[in-house]
């Protein structure tokens, strides 16, 4: 099992260079987690994809769609004591430190590509990369 960031969430939905890295991602742990948060912020990705003219209205309607199903019961509330302590000691948002919060939880890696995160919490943070290689 693994907390999955958002980033790494929509990397099968839009359009990136890092599709095959969150691909391998999967196939090494396809049990993944996230905090509630991830849908609204895969929407935010999804809108910014839209205004940009990547994508349209339909596809980004499918592509929630599909996120949401393959998300479903993987999603989990989170503490807020815990989330505003890890932001007290951190420089991450506090919607970052949900995921942080989740991962340490359940005692599992929170698989990112943001090098904040990565930065600030190398102990139960990692990138996609490492994660596939084992490292």
């Amino acid at each position: 099992m693994i907390v999955a960031d958002t980033n790494l969430i929509a990397s099968f939905w839009v359009p990136t260079d890092v599709e095959q890295l969150a691909y391998s991602s999967l196939k090494k742990d396809s049990e993944w987690i996230a905090p509630i948060l991830w849908a609204s912020e895969f929407r935010n990705v999804l809108a910014l994809y839209y205004r940009k003219g990547i994508l349209d209205l339909p596809s980004i309607f499918r592509a929630i769609d599909e996120a949401e199903d393959f998300m479903n019961s993987r999603e989990f509330s989170i503490n807020s004591n815990q989330v505003l302590t890890l932001m007290s000691e951190s420089t991450c948002s506090s919607y970052d430190c949900e995921f942080v919060a989740l991962a340490s939880e359940f005692d599992v890696q929170l698989v990112t590509f943001d090098k904040k995160i990565l930065a600030e919490f190398p102990g139960i943070a990692i990138h996609p990369e490492e994660f596939v290689a084992g490292i």
